[in-house]
């Protein structure tokens, strides 16, 4: 996939994910402040009107850089600059790359993570992203060179990992503060990643 086809698939997945935005308010406003919907709303439209406005020459890690610059951004939140510090780690990866394939999305993706946790002090078991995050990548790792499938075995990672951790209390950020509140509440960030995986899809 080369900057253009990564732009237009982007483009295209965070305008369907702003679909979810009413769902994602009330799951962070169960334990939180609520203000996620916000964030996808405005993160996505940003990220929308970025990537129509790059060069027809454009490569992937730049494509990368711009949505994390847009999302970033677009509104002051936790999650945004989580989004926007592993994307910009992620874009690293991909330097050298003219286009990308599945097994680039993969590393993009681990450099992402891996970003995150350093930034948010957090791991997998903390009731985060990284819950869905981390074992979407898992998943996919065992479909380097099928896209579809990997996709398709992230997606069921993703939810397996949220459901896995609904029945815990939150360890970080806002949602830690609701305690035992927030056991049974899917976590909201970790939603979000699901649907922008079935966005993609």
């Amino acid at each position: 996939m080369n900057g253009p086809d990564l732009a237009a698939v982007l483009a295209t997945a965070f305008g369907r994910l702003s679909d979810s935005s009413d769902e994602l308010r009330e799951l962070d406003a169960a334990v939180g402040d609520g203000d996620l919907g916000v964030t996808v709303t405005k993160g996505a439209a940003a990220v929308e009107s970025r990537l129509a406005a790059l060069p027809p020459d454009v490569r992937p890690s730049d494509v990368i850089r711009a949505t994390a610059d847009a999302f970033g951004n677009a509104n002051p939140s936790t999650c945004a600059l989580l989004v926007s510090y592993g994307l910009v780690a992620g874009a690293r990866t991909a330097e050298e790359c003219n286009e990308i394939t599945t097994s680039d999305v993969i590393t993009i993706g681990r450099a992402a993570a891996a970003a995150i946790m350093r930034r948010g002090k957090s791991s997998v078991g903390d009731k985060t992203v990284l819950d869905a995050l981390v074992p979407s990548l898992d998943a996919a790792e065992l479909h380097p060179s099928d896209g579809t499938a990997a996709l398709t075995a992230a997606i069921a990672a993703a939810s397996a990992g949220i459901a896995d951790a609904t029945g815990m209390a939150a360890k970080k950020g806002r949602a830690a503060w609701a305690g035992e509140r927030g056991i049974g509440v899917p976590d909201a960030g970790a939603t979000a990643y699901l649907r922008f995986l079935e966005a993609l899809h």
